[in-house]
C-alpha cells in the first residue's frame, strides 16, 4: 500500500475485527521523526515512546526531533540518517523506535493479531526495524520484493537479543566478496530487555517455484506464504521470460506467470492469495485452492482509517467511482527495477509535467542500491537521483528514464512530504491495485466506508453502508483471514 498508508490506525481497526492487521514497516524512522517535528499534537507518540524499555534512548530521539507546537510554516523537516553498511547509532535508534511505536499503537485496545510488512530489497534497514517491531510484540512479519532466505535465522536471533549479521547484496562486488549489515540489540539499548516472542514469517511470493525454493530447507522455510498476482498494488514481480510491454508501457504477463496453487498447497504451509481477491467470491476461490484466506490491500487503502492524506483519498474514490481512475503497472517507475503500480491523479508525481518539474534529489535513500566502487569501497546510487550523479557512479542512463523518487512521493501521500524554505513541496505518488471492482459494493449509496465494512464484505456478512464494526476504535491496516494457530 505504500509508506504509512497501512498505518497503525488501519491495522488496529482490522485486528479489532479478529483479522490480521498489517502495518507497513518501510520508512517508519522518517515518519516518526516528522510526526514529532509536527508537534505530536495529541501526545500519543510520546506516551507510546514512554513504554519503550530504554528511556535514555527515547530521550535522545525526542530531544533531537520533537518540536513543541510543530514546525513553523515553511520550515523543512530535519533529515534522518540514511541507510548504510555501518549505520549511525542515531539512525538505528530512530528505526527501532519508529517500528516499536507503529506496532504498539496498532496492538492497543484489542486482542487481534498484528503484522508488519517489509521489503527484502531494503536489507540494511531490516535488523533494526524488525527488532523494534518485536519489542512491541508483533505477531507476524511479512516480506516481499525479494527472497527472505535469511529472515528465519534473523528472527530467532533477535528474539534472544543476540547480535545479528544480515547479508547485503552489493552490485558489482568482486567475486567471493561478501557484505553484511550488523546489529547488536543489547549494545544499542544499554539494558537487558525482557524476552520477546519470535513472530511468524510470511514470505510474499509470485510463483510456486519461489515457494518451493524457500520451503526446501529448515533454515529458509517461512511459516507461510502470501501468493500475490500481478494486479496487486505497489511492486509486482517481473514477468517470466523476455520483457514485453504494452503500448501503455505495462509488462505483459502470460501463462508462465500463473501461480500453481496446488503445488503451494502441497507444501503443507498456510498461504493466502493476494491481488484482486477483495470479495466473498475471492475468499471462496482461495479456500477452494487450499488457502486459509486472502490478503486485501486497495480496499483498505481507500477506507476511512487509511493513512492516505484524506483529500487524496477522496479524490481517488471520486475518480474510481466515475470510472475515470487509471492505475498503470509501470516497468521503469521504481528505482528497484520491479514493476510498480501508479494511480494517475493530476498534480501528483504520476503527472508527466509534475515529474518533469521536480528537482531530482535522493535525500531519504531507502531504495538506494549499494555498489562496489573501483577503489573497493562501497557507494550508493539510485536511478531517481540526479542523472549526472548516477552516471558518475557507474549507472546507465536508460535506468534513469521515467524513474520516480518513490521514497519522497510515498511519504508525501500520507501528508508528511518535505517542504523547502523556497516554498517547494514534494508531490505525492500514489499506488493502488488494478482491480477496483469492490468499490460499488462497499460504497453503495454513500460516499465512504470503514475498514470493518471491508472485512464484512469479504466475509459476506454485510452489505454496503454497514456500521463500523470496530466499535468506534480508530483502525489498523491491511488484512487477511484469521491466522492459524501454531
Amino acid at each position: 500500500m505504500g509508506v504509512g498508508v497501512s498505518g497503525w490506525r488501519l491495522a488496529r481497526a482490522v485486528a479489532h475485527t479478529g483479522q490480521l492487521g498489517v502495518v507497513s514497516g518501510v520508512a517508519l524512522d522518517a515518519l516518526l521523526a516528522r510526526r514529532l517535528q509536527d508537534g505530536d499534537r495529541d501526545g500519543r507518540i510520546r506516551r507510546t515512546l514512554a513504554r519503550f524499555p530504554a528511556p535514555a534512548l527515547v530521550q535522545r530521539v525526542v530531544e533531537r526531533y520533537f518540536v513543541p507546537g510543530g514546525r513553523p510554516d515553511g520550515t523543512s523537516y530535519r533529515p534522518v540518517p540514511r541507510l548504510g553498511l555501518r549505520p549511525r547509532r542515531d539512525g538505528l535508534e530512530l528505526a527501532v523506535l519508529g517500528n516499536f511505536v507503529e506496532v504498539l499503537l496498532a496492538k492497543d485496545g484489542h486482542h487481534g493479531p498484528v503484522g508488519v510488512n517489509y521489503l527484502e530489497k531494503t536489507q540494511m534497514a531490516t535488523p533494526a526495524a524488525v527488532y523494534g517491531a518485536m519489542l512491541a510484540g508483533v505477531d507476524y512479519v511479512l516480506m516481499g520484493a525479494g527472497l527472505p532466505t535469511e529472515i528465519p535465522r534473523l528472527l530467532h536471533a533477535l528474539a534472544e537479543h543476540r547480535c545479528v549479521r544480515l547479508p547485503v547484496s552489493v552490485q558489482e562486488a568482486a567475486p567471493g566478496q561478501q557484505f553484511h549489515a550488523s546489529f547488536d540489540p543489547q549494545d544499542l539499548l544499554g539494558v537487558a530487555p525482557a524476552a520477546v516472542r519470535r513472530p511468524r514469517l510470511l514470505a510474499i511470493v509470485s510463483s510456486a517455484t519461489l515457494a518451493l525454493y524457500l520451503a526446501r530447507d529448515d533454515a529458509t522455510r517461512p511459516d507461510g506464504f502470501v501468493v500475490e498476482s500481478p494486479v496487486a498494488g505497489g511492486h509486482s514481480a517481473r514477468p517470466r521470460g523476455a520483457l514485453r510491454l504494452t503500448a501503455d508501457g505495462e509488462p505483459v504477463y502470460g501463462p508462465r506467470d500463473r501461480v500453481d496453487l496446488p503445488k503451494i498447497a502441497a507444501l503443507g504451509l498456510p498461504f493466502w492469495t493476494a491481488g484482486g481477491q477483495c470479495g466473498p467470491a475471492g475468499l471462496s476461490a482461495a479456500h477452494a485452492s487450499g488457502a486459509v484466506g486472502v490478503q486485501v490491500g486497495s480496499a483498505f487503502a481507500l477506507c476511512r482509517e487509511s493513512g492516505l492524506d484524506d483529500r487524496l483519498r477522496r479524490r481517488l474514490l471520486h475518480d474510481a467511482m466515475r470510472g475515470a481512475l487509471v492505475v498503470r503497472n509501470r516497468a521503469g517507475v521504481s528505482p528497484t527495477g520491479f514493476p510498480f503500480k501508479v494511480a494517475h491523479l493530476p498534480g501528483t508525481a504520476a503527472d508527466e509535467r509534475v515529474y518533469a518539474d521536480r528537482p531530482r534529489r535522493c535525500d531519504l535513500g531507502y531504495l538506494r542500491s549499494p555498489y562496489q566502487r573501483p577503489d573497493g569501497k562501497v557507494g550508493f546510487r539510485c536511478p531517481a537521483e540526479p542523472v549526472d550523479e548516477y552516471l558518475r557512479k557507474g549507472g546507465v542512463v536508460q535506468d534513469t528514464v521515467g524513474s520516480r523518487c518513490l521514497c519522497n512521493g510515498l511519504v508525501a501521500s500520507v501528508g508528511l512530504g518535505q517542504r523547502r524554505p523556497d516554498g517547494y513541496h514534494e508531490p505525492p505518488l500514489l499506488t493502488l491495485g488494478q482491480d477496483l471492482a469492490f468499490l460499488p459494493a462497499l460504497i453503495g449509496t454513500g460516499d465512504d466506508y470503514s475498514a470493518a465494512d471491508v472485512v464484512n464484505y469479504v466475509l459476506g456478512t454485510s452489505v454496503a453502508g454497514s456500521s463500523d464494526a470496530s466499535g468506534g476504535h480508530p483502525g489498523p491496516s491491511t488484512a487477511t483471514r484469521p491466522a492459524p494457530d501454531r
